[in-house]
């Protein structure tokens, strides 16, 4: 069911609340509607209205990063190379960990607040879980590695690159170091 379009100051509000929480997010300050509202100079009930809760506001802060990590994973599919569709994938989901601070809370969540985001979070898992399959199938990762390892193996190592620090340059030179070391660890032994 589609939503029809907000009227023009409703849209504006809308723009402006997802603006401020972006800008909390960014500088690591937990949302919380009121403090939203105080810091848009609109009314706590405008809030309210637009977002029922901090975890439908933080994911739909979230949403263009998972739309973008969606489209990534189509891309990766499409790769005629199964591994190198993977590893492109895998690579793409670290980097969203450790440069958009919506993407890991909404990522760990039991449940998402919105429907958007519950299919998003599953076109990601069907991208990854197929990734896999496809490598699988060539012998192009170890034949233990299980799609559920996918995600906590992602996470670790986004954990990892948090600890480290630094600049969001050697956050990410950092992220791609470690990943490019778990990646090698994922690959199939030679056959004798």
């Amino acid at each position: 069911m589609t939503m029809p379009p907000l009227r023009k100051d409703a849209a504006r509000n809308w723009d402006r609340i997802v603006a401020v929480a972006r800008d909390l997010v960014d500088q690591g300050t937990p949302l919380q509607l009121n403090d939203v509202a105080r810091r848009t100079g609109l009314g706590v009930a405008t809030v309210y209205r637009h977002f029922a809760t901090p975890e439908a506001l933080l994911e739909t802060v979230a949403t263009p990063c998972l739309e973008a990590l969606a489209e990534h994973g189509r891309q990766a599919l499409a790769d005629p190379d199964p591994r190198h569709g993977l590893e492109a994938f895998l690579t793409r989901v670290v980097e969203a960990q450790v440069t958009d601070p919506a993407l890991p809370p909404v990522a760990a969540a039991a449940t998402a607040a919105l429907p958007r985001t519950t299919e998003l979070r599953q076109a990601l898992t069907t991208a990854g879980t197929t990734l896999l399959a496809r490598a699988h199938e060539a012998a192009a990762v170890r034949p233990d590695l299980a799609a559920a390892d996918l995600v906590p193996l992602m996470c670790g190592v986004a954990h990892a690159v948090n600890i480290s620090g630094g600049t969001p340059a050697v956050r990410l030179a950092t992220a791609h170091r470690y990943l490019a070391t778990l990646l090698e660890g994922l690959r199939a032994a030679p056959t004798a």
